[in-house]
Protein backbone atom coordinates (compact mmCIF):
# COMPACT_ATOMS: atom_id res chain seq x y z
CA UNK A 1 0.00 0.00 0.00
CA UNK A 2 2.92 2.31 0.74
CA UNK A 3 4.56 1.46 -2.00
CA UNK A 4 1.87 2.00 -4.17
CA UNK A 5 1.06 5.66 -2.66
CA UNK A 6 4.37 6.45 -2.85
CA UNK A 7 4.86 5.50 -6.60
CA UNK A 8 1.27 7.55 -7.33
CA UNK A 9 2.60 10.67 -5.44
CA UNK A 10 5.93 10.75 -7.67
CA UNK A 11 4.01 9.87 -10.70
CA UNK A 12 1.85 13.27 -9.43
CA UNK A 13 5.13 15.52 -8.73
CA UNK A 14 6.54 14.22 -12.36
CA UNK A 15 3.19 15.52 -13.88
CA UNK A 16 3.51 18.64 -12.51
CA UNK A 17 6.84 19.36 -13.34
CA UNK A 18 6.34 18.06 -16.46
CA UNK A 19 3.93 20.41 -17.15
CA UNK A 20 4.65 23.17 -15.86
CA UNK A 21 7.77 22.95 -17.93
CA UNK A 22 6.00 22.43 -21.12
CA UNK A 23 3.18 24.58 -20.52
CA UNK A 24 5.03 27.74 -21.62
CA UNK A 25 6.31 26.63 -24.70
CA UNK A 26 2.87 25.14 -25.81
CA UNK A 27 1.43 28.44 -25.44
CA UNK A 28 3.84 30.14 -27.50
CA UNK A 29 2.84 27.33 -30.22
CA UNK A 30 -0.98 28.05 -30.15
CA UNK A 31 -0.56 32.07 -29.70
CA UNK A 32 1.72 32.00 -33.11
CA UNK A 33 -1.44 30.49 -34.65
CA UNK A 34 -3.42 32.74 -34.33
CA UNK A 35 -3.96 36.14 -36.01
CA UNK A 36 -6.35 39.37 -35.12
CA UNK A 37 -7.92 39.91 -31.81
CA UNK A 38 -7.86 35.97 -31.10
CA UNK A 39 -3.92 36.50 -29.49
CA UNK A 40 -5.78 38.05 -26.78
CA UNK A 41 -8.10 35.62 -25.68
CA UNK A 42 -7.12 32.75 -23.32
CA UNK A 43 -7.83 29.71 -25.02
CA UNK A 44 -5.47 26.87 -24.41
CA UNK A 45 -6.51 25.62 -28.14
CA UNK A 46 -6.91 27.83 -30.81
CA UNK A 47 -10.74 27.59 -32.18
CA UNK A 48 -8.76 28.98 -35.91
CA UNK A 49 -5.11 28.63 -36.66
CA UNK A 50 -3.11 30.61 -39.04
CA UNK A 51 0.12 30.29 -40.27
CA UNK A 52 0.11 34.41 -41.18
CA UNK A 53 2.73 34.94 -38.41
CA UNK A 54 5.26 32.18 -39.59
CA UNK A 55 4.72 33.85 -42.95
CA UNK A 56 5.78 36.81 -42.19
CA UNK A 57 8.47 36.25 -39.99
CA UNK A 58 10.59 34.02 -42.96
CA UNK A 59 9.23 36.93 -45.47
CA UNK A 60 9.65 39.76 -44.23
CA UNK A 61 12.75 41.32 -42.52
CA UNK A 62 15.80 39.31 -42.65
CA UNK A 63 15.21 36.58 -40.29
CA UNK A 64 16.46 33.48 -42.32
CA UNK A 65 19.94 35.57 -42.53
CA UNK A 66 19.83 35.74 -38.98
CA UNK A 67 18.33 32.07 -37.97
CA UNK A 68 22.03 30.82 -40.29
CA UNK A 69 24.16 33.95 -38.86
CA UNK A 70 22.97 32.34 -35.19
CA UNK A 71 23.98 28.61 -36.40
CA UNK A 72 27.80 30.17 -37.52
CA UNK A 73 28.08 31.75 -34.59
CA UNK A 74 27.32 28.59 -31.70
CA UNK A 75 28.72 26.23 -34.57
CA UNK A 76 31.27 28.10 -34.77
CA UNK A 77 32.01 28.31 -30.73
CA UNK A 78 31.57 24.52 -30.00
CA UNK A 79 33.78 23.67 -32.87
CA UNK A 80 36.58 26.53 -31.40
CA UNK A 81 35.39 25.75 -27.52
CA UNK A 82 35.63 21.62 -27.58
CA UNK A 83 39.33 22.07 -29.48
CA UNK A 84 40.50 24.09 -27.11
CA UNK A 85 38.97 22.10 -23.79
CA UNK A 86 40.50 19.19 -24.80
CA UNK A 87 44.18 20.29 -25.26
CA UNK A 88 43.76 22.08 -22.44
CA UNK A 89 41.72 19.58 -20.33
CA UNK A 90 44.92 16.84 -21.14
CA UNK A 91 47.32 19.33 -19.93
CA UNK A 92 45.56 20.03 -16.89
CA UNK A 93 44.49 16.78 -15.93
CA UNK A 94 47.96 14.73 -17.01
CA UNK A 95 50.71 16.91 -17.07
CA UNK A 96 51.88 17.81 -13.52
CA UNK A 97 53.24 21.42 -13.36
CA UNK A 98 53.72 24.50 -11.11
CA UNK A 99 50.91 26.30 -10.78
CA UNK A 100 48.29 24.18 -12.34
CA UNK A 101 45.75 24.51 -9.26
CA UNK A 102 45.43 28.42 -9.38
CA UNK A 103 45.57 28.06 -13.07
CA UNK A 104 42.46 25.98 -12.77
CA UNK A 105 40.94 28.06 -10.25
CA UNK A 106 41.50 31.33 -12.78
CA UNK A 107 39.98 29.65 -15.63
CA UNK A 108 36.84 29.24 -13.30
CA UNK A 109 37.13 32.52 -12.20
CA UNK A 110 36.39 34.46 -15.49
CA UNK A 111 33.21 32.98 -15.38
CA UNK A 112 32.00 34.72 -12.55
CA UNK A 113 32.52 37.95 -13.79
CA UNK A 114 29.00 39.13 -14.92
CA UNK A 115 28.85 39.57 -18.87
CA UNK A 116 28.60 43.99 -18.22
CA UNK A 117 32.20 43.74 -16.74
CA UNK A 118 33.56 42.43 -19.56
CA UNK A 119 31.80 44.16 -22.11
CA UNK A 120 33.70 47.27 -22.78
CA UNK A 121 37.36 45.33 -23.05
CA UNK A 122 35.53 42.71 -25.37
CA UNK A 123 33.99 45.60 -27.12
CA UNK A 124 37.61 47.80 -27.64
CA UNK A 125 39.21 44.24 -28.17
CA UNK A 126 37.04 43.63 -31.48
CA UNK A 127 38.03 47.03 -33.03
CA UNK A 128 41.29 47.03 -32.21
CA UNK A 129 41.62 43.24 -33.98
CA UNK A 130 38.67 44.39 -36.82
CA UNK A 131 36.10 42.36 -35.70
CA UNK A 132 33.30 44.54 -34.72
CA UNK A 133 30.03 43.91 -36.41
CA UNK A 134 31.33 40.71 -38.15
CA UNK A 135 30.79 37.05 -36.97
CA UNK A 136 34.07 36.08 -35.98
CA UNK A 137 34.00 38.66 -33.53
CA UNK A 138 31.00 37.55 -32.20
CA UNK A 139 32.46 33.73 -32.43
CA UNK A 140 35.85 34.79 -29.91
CA UNK A 141 33.26 37.15 -27.31
CA UNK A 142 30.84 34.11 -26.65
CA UNK A 143 33.89 31.64 -26.10
CA UNK A 144 34.31 33.95 -23.14
CA UNK A 145 31.24 32.33 -21.81
CA UNK A 146 31.80 28.45 -22.32
CA UNK A 147 35.43 27.83 -22.12
CA UNK A 148 35.69 27.94 -18.08
CA UNK A 149 32.95 25.69 -18.20
CA UNK A 150 33.74 23.63 -21.05
CA UNK A 151 37.65 23.11 -19.75
CA UNK A 152 36.53 22.64 -16.17
CA UNK A 153 34.34 19.67 -17.31
CA UNK A 154 36.60 17.80 -19.90
CA UNK A 155 39.23 18.22 -17.39
CA UNK A 156 37.40 16.29 -14.65
CA UNK A 157 36.15 13.94 -16.86
CA UNK A 158 40.10 13.15 -18.77
CA UNK A 159 41.10 13.05 -14.90
CA UNK A 160 39.32 9.97 -14.66
CA UNK A 161 40.47 8.31 -17.64
CA UNK A 162 42.73 5.31 -16.69
CA UNK A 163 46.39 5.97 -16.62
CA UNK A 164 47.41 2.40 -18.29
CA UNK A 165 45.71 3.33 -21.18
CA UNK A 166 47.80 6.07 -21.93
CA UNK A 167 50.97 4.43 -20.70
CA UNK A 168 50.20 1.50 -23.26
CA UNK A 169 49.97 4.27 -25.75
CA UNK A 170 53.07 6.07 -24.77
CA UNK A 171 55.06 2.52 -25.16
CA UNK A 172 53.26 2.07 -28.25
CA UNK A 173 55.45 5.30 -29.41
CA UNK A 174 52.21 7.91 -29.42
CA UNK A 175 52.75 11.36 -29.40
CA UNK A 176 50.62 13.77 -26.95
CA UNK A 177 48.32 14.43 -30.05
CA UNK A 178 48.10 10.78 -30.77
CA UNK A 179 47.06 10.09 -27.30
CA UNK A 180 44.44 12.69 -26.86
CA UNK A 181 42.79 12.61 -30.39
CA UNK A 182 42.56 8.82 -31.14
CA UNK A 183 43.23 7.54 -28.04
CA UNK A 184 41.17 10.16 -25.26
CA UNK A 185 38.62 11.28 -27.41
CA UNK A 186 37.20 8.26 -28.57
CA UNK A 187 35.99 7.31 -24.67
CA UNK A 188 35.04 11.36 -24.31
CA UNK A 189 32.07 11.11 -26.51
CA UNK A 190 29.58 11.41 -24.20
CA UNK A 191 31.04 14.40 -21.96
CA UNK A 192 32.16 16.08 -25.18
CA UNK A 193 28.29 15.91 -26.58
CA UNK A 194 27.09 16.99 -23.15
CA UNK A 195 29.53 20.02 -22.98
CA UNK A 196 29.51 21.12 -26.65
CA UNK A 197 25.47 21.06 -26.59
CA UNK A 198 25.60 23.31 -23.30
CA UNK A 199 28.06 25.69 -25.50
CA UNK A 200 25.69 25.81 -28.28
CA UNK A 201 22.50 26.51 -26.50
CA UNK A 202 24.89 29.40 -24.55
CA UNK A 203 26.13 30.68 -28.21
CA UNK A 204 22.64 30.51 -29.18
CA UNK A 205 20.43 31.88 -26.43
CA UNK A 206 23.31 35.09 -26.64
CA UNK A 207 21.58 38.27 -26.50
CA UNK A 208 23.98 40.96 -25.00
CA UNK A 209 26.90 40.60 -26.51
CA UNK A 210 25.21 40.21 -30.03
CA UNK A 211 23.34 43.52 -29.61
CA UNK A 212 26.46 45.52 -28.39
CA UNK A 213 28.87 44.49 -31.17
CA UNK A 214 26.75 43.99 -34.25
CA UNK A 215 25.11 46.95 -36.32
CA UNK A 216 23.58 45.50 -38.98
CA UNK A 217 20.42 43.41 -39.69
CA UNK A 218 22.96 41.19 -41.77
CA UNK A 219 25.09 40.79 -38.59
CA UNK A 220 22.31 39.95 -36.08
CA UNK A 221 21.68 36.74 -33.93
CA UNK A 222 18.31 35.39 -33.95
CA UNK A 223 17.69 37.08 -30.28
CA UNK A 224 18.31 40.37 -31.58
CA UNK A 225 16.18 39.81 -34.85
CA UNK A 226 13.39 38.66 -31.93
CA UNK A 227 14.03 41.90 -30.08
CA UNK A 228 13.76 44.12 -33.35
CA UNK A 229 10.42 43.09 -33.80
CA UNK A 230 8.88 44.63 -30.74
CA UNK A 231 7.51 48.40 -31.82
CA UNK A 232 7.38 51.16 -29.40
CA UNK A 233 3.69 51.29 -28.86
CA UNK A 234 2.28 48.18 -26.52
CA UNK A 235 -0.99 48.23 -28.79
CA UNK A 236 1.05 47.47 -31.72
CA UNK A 237 3.47 44.89 -30.82
CA UNK A 238 3.32 41.81 -33.05
CA UNK A 239 2.83 39.03 -30.64
CA UNK A 240 1.78 36.70 -33.07
CA UNK A 241 5.25 37.14 -34.99
CA UNK A 242 7.44 37.28 -31.89
CA UNK A 243 5.76 34.36 -30.59
CA UNK A 244 5.99 32.50 -33.99
CA UNK A 245 9.76 33.68 -34.16
CA UNK A 246 10.19 32.28 -30.82
CA UNK A 247 9.16 28.97 -31.51
CA UNK A 248 11.36 28.68 -34.89
CA UNK A 249 14.23 29.73 -31.96
CA UNK A 250 13.26 26.93 -29.59
CA UNK A 251 12.88 23.86 -32.43
CA UNK A 252 16.48 23.31 -33.29
CA UNK A 253 17.70 22.90 -29.12
CA UNK A 254 14.86 20.91 -28.72
CA UNK A 255 15.79 18.72 -31.77
CA UNK A 256 19.47 18.67 -30.35
CA UNK A 257 18.35 17.30 -27.19
CA UNK A 258 16.16 14.48 -28.57
CA UNK A 259 18.80 13.81 -30.89
CA UNK A 260 21.83 13.57 -28.54
CA UNK A 261 19.91 12.49 -25.10
CA UNK A 262 21.28 9.07 -24.55
CA UNK A 263 25.28 10.95 -24.68
CA UNK A 264 23.91 14.11 -23.10
CA UNK A 265 22.61 11.55 -19.72
CA UNK A 266 25.77 9.27 -20.24
CA UNK A 267 27.81 12.50 -19.86
CA UNK A 268 26.15 14.00 -16.92
CA UNK A 269 26.67 10.62 -15.25
CA UNK A 270 30.14 9.52 -16.04
CA UNK A 271 32.98 8.92 -13.30
CA UNK A 272 29.44 9.38 -11.12
CA UNK A 273 30.20 5.98 -10.40
CA UNK A 274 33.38 4.38 -9.08
CA UNK A 275 34.58 1.15 -8.50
Amino acid sequence: MRSTTGKTVFALIVAVIVTMSLFPFYYAVISSLKGGADLFKVEYWPSALTWENYREVFTVGSFPTNILNSIVVATGVVILSLFLSVTASYALARVSFKGKGLLLLTILSVSMFPQVAVLSGLFELLRYLGLFNRLPGLILANMVLTLPFTVWVLTTFMRDLPKEIEEAAVMDGAKPWTIVFKVFMPMMWPSLVTTGLLAFISAWNEFLFALTFTLTEDSRTVTVAISQISGSVMNQLPWGKIMAASVVVTIPLVALVLIFQRKIVAGLTAGAVKG
